[in-house]
C-alpha cells in the first residue's frame, strides 16, 4: 500500500507571517491537527496542535486572561513551526511513513510532489485507520 492511497488530500495551509490566532482558528472550526507552512505554494514547514498549544498562553480565553496572554496570538507562524519536515511522495509506501514518525517521534508526513509542492498529508490517525479498516470504512474483518 502507498500513501496515495491513504493521504489526505484535504490539505490546509497558512503564511510564514500568518498569526497563530488564526492558526487557532483553523484548528478549532476544521478540526485538524496539522496546517502545511507554505510559500510560493512550496511546503517550508508545518504546525501541529501541539507546536501551537506549547507557543499559547494557557489562560486564552478565561477569566483570569491578560493583556500578556493575548499577545501570544499575535505571534507569527514562523515561530513557532517545524522547518524542513520530513516528507515523502505519493507513490512511497505506507511503512515508510511508519519508519519516518516513529523513529524521528513525528505525528505526520506531508506529501510532496518533485517541487515540493504539498499534494497531501499522513497522520498517524490515517494509518491506524486503515490498519482498522483494510477494506474501507465500515467494513470489518473478524479475528
Amino acid at each position: 500500500m502507498n500513501l496515495q492511497s491513504l493521504m489526505s488530500k484535504r490539505l490546509v495551509t497558512v503564511e510564514l507571517d500568518d498569526t497563530l490566532e488564526t492558526v487557532k482558528e483553523i484548528f478549532d472550526e476544521l478540526k485538524v491537527h496539522h496546517v502545511l507552512v507554505v510559500e510560493d505554494h512550496r511546503l517550508i514547514g508545518v504546525v501541529s496542535d501541539r507546536d501551537l498549544w506549547k507557543a499559547l498562553s494557557p489562560y486564552i480565553d478565561s477569566i483570569v486572561e491578560t493583556a500578556r496572554d493575548v499577545a501570544t496570538l499575535h505571534k507569527r507562524v514562523h515561530h513557532v513551526m517545524s522547518r524542513k519536515p520530513l516528507t515523502l511522495q505519493a507513490d512511497a509506501p505506507v511503512s515508510a511513513a511508519i519508519d519516518l514518525m516513529l523513529a524521528h517521534r513525528i505525528s505526520c508526513v506531508p506529501v510532496v510532489d518533485g517541487d515540493n509542492v504539498p499534494v497531501g498529508i499522513v497522520s498517524w490517525r490515517d494509518i491506524l485507520k486503515a490498519v482498522a479498516h483494510p477494506m474501507g470504512p465500515g467494513v470489518s474483518v473478524g479475528m
